[in-house]
Formats: structure tokens, C-alpha cells, sequence
């Protein structure tokens, strides 16, 4: 008889295998192991934690429908990276409106004198003009520097070839440059 491995020493193909196949501790497995992927991944789209908490859930449900449709072709983690795009797209479009708000009453603070504009971390202030990108930079910025793809494993993330990654990068990297001298960081 055949020895089932036990979860935590199962490949993740064997996992989504039996995931698939309705498998819910091995799905659970799944996504306990790649659930500060998904957070990482969101918050550097986002930059709040809040946020990305809401859209790793959200990755999470969608997950539970959206496995059976993993054909294996690439890693299971460029797979995720695009769930978690789309994720983390959908809640910007449904919340657009009340972040708008939020800004507004934040700007209205700080004129009024309610709050203090506390100088920002580098790193933070570089992450917060990511998000100012246009779509296809910010995103092929996010899967290069923030996860570390390669930008073939970009571009399969993406649905776009490799030479356009590149050109994405390439022009995030400008207008990054602009972005940062005006707001007095370079």
C-alpha cells in the first residue's frame, strides 16, 4: 500500500492535484503556504495593510473555484501573481470612490491643521510612486523588483511578452525618476 506524504512535505503540483480533486486539507495546506505571497504581492500593489489583508482574503475565495482551472503550464506562483492582480484591480475599481474620500478628508486635515505630514521612509515613498505608475509599469515593477521575477516569469504573469516587460520597466524606471525629484526624494 501506498504511503500518502504528509501535507507539509507535499510539491505544491501535488497538493494542487489533490486540491482539484476536492481535497479541502491539502487546498487549506495550500494556501497557508502561500498566503504571505499573496499578502506581499497585494500590499506592495496597494501599500495598506488593511488592503492588502482584504485582497489576500479575497485571493483566498477565489482560489477555492479558480484551482480546477491551474493547467500547470508555468509556476504556480506566476498563476497566484495574476489571481492576485486581478484581486487587488477588482477592489481598487469597487473602492475608488471611497478612497477618493478618504484623500479628500486627508488633504482637508492637513490644511486644517487636524493632522501632521510625518516625513516618509525612502523605501516607502519609492513604493508609494510605484503605485502612481500606470497599470502595465507598476505591474511589471511590482513582479520584477518587488517579487523578483524574471522578466519572462513577468511576462507570463502579465500575458505579454517579454521584450514588452522590458519596455515597461524601462519606462517605470523614467517616470519613477520624475516622480521621485518632485517629491523631493532624489
Amino acid at each position: 500500500m501506498a504511503m500518502m506524504l504528509d501535507e507539509s512535505e507535499a510539491s505544491d503540483a501535488e497538493l494542487i492535484g489533490r486540491a482539484k480533486g476536492g481535497d479541502r486539507g491539502a487546498f487549506s495546506k495550500l494556501l497557508e503556504r502561500h498566503y504571505d505571497f499573496v499578502y506581499r504581492a497585494a500590499y506592495r500593489w496597494c501599500g495598506k495593510k488593511a488592503d492588502a489583508e482584504d485582497i489576500a482574503q479575497e485571493v483566498c475565495v477565489r482560489l477555492g473555484r479558480a484551482i480546477r482551472d491551474y493547467r500547470g503550464g508555468g509556476a504556480f506562483t506566476t498563476w497566484l501573481y495574476s489571481v492576485t492582480l486581478n484581486a487587488a484591480r477588482d477592489m481598487m475599481r469597487k473602492s475608488a470612490r471611497d478612497m477618493a474620500k478618504t484623500e479628500a478628508y486627508g488633504v482637508h486635515a492637513l490644511i486644517s491643521g487636524e493632522a501632521s505630514a510625518e516625513p516618509e521612509d525612502p523605501a516607502e515613498a519609492l513604493w508609494a510612486a510605484v503605485r502612481q505608475l500606470p497599470d502595465k509599469q507598476r505591474d511589471a515593477v511590482l513582479l520584477v523588483y518587488g517579487e523578483g521575477l524574471s522578466h519572462a516569469a513577468a511576462a507570463e504573469a502579465m500575458a505579454i511578452s517579454e521584450a514588452t516587460v522590458s519596455w515597461h520597466i524601462h519606462e517605470a524606471k523614467k517616470r519613477l525618476k520624475t516622480l521621485m525629484r518632485s517629491a523631493g526624494e532624489v
